[in-house]
């Protein structure tokens, strides 16, 4: 990912140098099982564990030996070899490249995910926030972008709440998917190495084993952690173009932040643009398309080709670079959002209390009428307030014979009534959040 939408920790978690650390981890902690197993010495294994390291030179030299080699795990294995001497030759013993890879690959993904995990958390403390900061914001719920009936803007907020809920449980159950290694050598037969030795190789990484690797670790797993980013980052988007909508001119319900000394246009200096919701957008296009690939990695030929290498330098660390952005971009637009309460009662306004609608036609079905029967005359006089300039809905109600033989004004006025259509948010509020 490119570095203007990389953040520190996450982008260290994806690079080249933290790779070969979890590469070395892996040699390592496998040269400490063959330790335990007697085939490496005491003084062998201690100037292993003293000697190796990965450092920027470290890096360099790989990169030298790789284009040599064109083979980068043999590349790393002879350069990290070379930093101990005779007794580099214990590292790797046994193994086949896709041990190291594939195990270290587990180590970094789970790395990741925390992060991520941590920072859905931190989304989940401001929507909880939001939603009961603005619990009794009413304002007009739309479908297909119309007015329909009214709520409250805090349930948006307990909507996306209660989805990050489901999020972090995904991102959960692909740590879970991810975390497994394996050290079973080609075609995962145990050829050149004892099953005890993955055993306690993956002990000392806090792994469980691949039960059945056939040499790479399967990829519908890596696939699992590529879907749950994909469906975290359209639920940003879902937020993202919500707020781009309630931010339109027309609309002008929410706003989110400008900062102080921020342009907007190059040519308007009126323009306040929602560019950083725009951003999440678009980032979540590409995290949503990196999913396709790592779905088509999953068939590889017979017991393994490389075809999923290149594909997954790219996806993963592209995916979870973009992902850690747009969470940290998302809340910093919810925790500062400028919202305007009165535009949304202007707005609600603008419908001339057509929203009643629903609660006319169950107040008419009530008085006997058919439910087609009530309809129609809803629909009627609905229509005529809405082609009718400054004629209200209850106007127009009352001013037809057919309402009024059925509904009094009494009843009509106890029918526009908004408290009515909010009755149910405590509900709805207890069911997401507990007792509060």
């Amino acid at each position: 990912m490119i570095k203007r939408y990389t953040r520190e920790k996450m982008g260290y978690i994806w690079s080249e140098k933290n790779k070969y650390q979890k590469w070395l981890d892996v040699e390592i902690a496998v040269c400490k099982a063959w330790n335990k197993l007697g085939k490496i010495p005491d003084d062998a294994l201690k100037e292993i564990i003293e000697k190796t390291h990965i450092d920027d030179k470290t890096v360099e030299r790989i990169n030298e030996l790789d284009k040599v080699y064109n083979h980068d795990v043999l590349a790393f294995v002879t350069a990290i070899a070379e930093q101990v001497g005779e007794n580099g030759r214990y590292i790797h013993l046994g193994l086949t490249s896709s041990d190291v890879i594939d195990t270290a690959l587990a180590l970094v993904m789970r790395e990741s995910i925390d992060l991520l995990i941590e920072s859905v958390d931190e989304l989940l403390e401001i929507l909880k926030e939001k939603a009961f900061q603005y619990k009794d914001t009413v304002m007009m719920g739309r479908t297909h972008g119309v007015h329909a009936e009214p709520m409250v803007f805090g349930l948006k907020f307990a909507l996306w709440y209660e989805e990050f809920k489901r999020n972090k449980k995904r991102l959960e159950n692909a740590k879970e998917a991810v975390s497994v290694g394996t050290i079973s050598g080609a075609v995962g037969t145990y050829s050149n190495i004892p099953p005890q030795l993955e055993e306690i190789t993956l002990k000392e990484l806090n792994l469980k084993p691949e039960p059945v690797a056939n040499q790479v670790i399967q990829r519908d797993r890596h696939a699992e952690f590529m879907t749950a980013m994909a469906i975290t980052a359209s639920s940003l988007e879902k937020i993202a173009v919500e707020i781009r909508h309630l931010q339109r001119t027309e609309v002008l319900e929410a706003q989110e932040p400008f900062k102080k000394g921020q342009r907007g246009s190059s040519a308007m200096p009126h323009k306040k643009n929602p560019i950083t919701c725009e951003r999440i957008t678009g980032l979540a296009r590409v995290i949503r398309a990196n999913a396709i690939p790592a779905m088509e990695n999953i068939a590889l030929w017979h017991e393994r080709d490389i075809s999923h290498s290149s594909v997954e330098r790219v996806i993963m660390p592209d995916s979870a670079i973009a992902l850690d952005y747009i969470l940290h971009l998302t809340k910093n637009v919810l925790k500062d959002l400028v919202v305007y309460p009165e535009n949304m009662k202007k707005n609600m306004d603008k419908s001339k209390g057509l929203y009643f609608s629903s609660k006319v036609l169950v107040a008419l079905v009530e008085k006997g009428l058919s439910r087609d029967q009530a309809y129609d005359i809803v629909q009627r006089n609905a229509m005529k307030s809405w082609d009718t300039e400054g004629l209200m809905f209850k106007d127009a109600l009352l001013s037809d014979p057919e309402v009024t033989s059925y509904l009094t004004k009494e009843e009509l006025d106890k029918i526009f009534n908004v408290d009515e259509f909010l009755k149910n948010i405590p509900y709805i509020y207890e069911r997401v959040f507990g007792k509060f």
